[in-house]
């Protein structure tokens, strides 16, 4: 990438955010891990009648003294949720000036910080063309992600994604934790497949749309010759004038609301966050604000 995304002054602002966010809010995405399903965890839920089989060893005795029954103790089950974070790797997330690529990684790198805070297993991926390629497998403290999230570094961006083919394949569990899609989505080929299987997984899908302040709104006038920052082959020379870039910008708003409606009928946040947005803006403000962190 040229410059390291990941350094250490980064995870010092990082480490400064979480505490941030764990002394004014409740939490990461609600803080809560606990289901309603009953397990083995510490913390007292209902009880039950005893049925033979059960294991005595959760028997109410106190409540046997006092009304000459059996009763069986239930606990929460707390489950340690999974964060799957899928990075897009496409040429265009490495376009002109934006810094799209590094804004995507510092992302999931802050992500995957405050997910391993809670306690959280954290994967990270990027999708290449059809494929997933795990950098990150499954890391559980700080520990481990001090030692992991430096790979981020590496990540080349290139070629095309097929954000759909990718993930379909691949296990994503169920009902175990949040899926996180970072890209621009500025493409044509199919995303709302793999919004529908993680929907359908039960997982807290999160679609993250990074863009820069010039593709949102451009200043460019004039004679342009341009070109097709996924397909080079591809290219267009064009006289830019007021209704060429109003009908962009309108293009721009069709990109962002498409992906933005569709992640709301299945149940799944989205985000808009600009290249040059600082991780405060972005953690601290809007996603404060729309109540993925409480």
């Amino acid at each position: 990438m040229g410059k390291w995304a990941i350094n250490e002054a980064f995870l010092q602002q990082v480490e400064s955010l979480q505490m941030l966010i764990k002394n004014n809010v409740g939490g990461l995405f609600g803080g809560n891990h606990q289901s309603k399903n009953f397990g083995s965890s510490c913390e007292f839920a209902d009880y039950r009648d005893y049925i033979p089989g059960d294991d005595i060893t959760k028997l109410d005795w106190n409540a046997f003294s006092r009304f000459d029954k059996l009763y069986l103790k239930l606990y929460l089950d707390e489950r340690q949720m999974h964060t799957r974070i899928y990075i897009d790797a496409s040429r265009s997330m490495n376009y002109g000036k934006s810094k799209k690529a590094e804004q995507a990684i510092k992302i999931a790198a802050t992500l995957a910080y405050l997910s391993v805070a809670e306690m959280d297993k954290v994967s990270v991926y990027v999708i290449k063309e059809k494929e997933i390629e795990e950098i990150i497998s499954g890391i559980v403290g700080k520990e481990a992600y001090l030692a992991n999230i430096g790979k981020l570094n590496d990540i080349e961006f290139s070629g095309d994604s097929y954000i759909s083919e990718a993930i379909l394949p691949t296990k994503v569990g169920h009902g175990d934790g949040m899926s996180v899609i970072i890209s621009d989505f500025l493409t044509d080929n199919d995303y709302e497949r793999a919004i529908d299987y993680l929907a359908e997984k039960k997982r807290h899908a999160f679609c993250i749309q990074v863009m820069s302040k010039e593709e949102l709104n451009p200043q460019i006038r004039g004679k342009m010759h341009l070109f097709d920052s996924e397909d080079q082959g591809k290219n267009y020379r064009r006289n830019i004038d007021r209704e060429i870039a109003q009908a962009y910008r309108e293009a721009v708003r069709f990109a962002t609301e498409r992906i933005k409606n569709y992640c709301g009928s299945r149940g799944a946040d989205y985000l808009l966050a600009a290249a040059e947005d600082s991780m405060y803006e972005i953690f601290f403000g809007r996603l404060v604000d729309m109540g993925v962190l409480k």
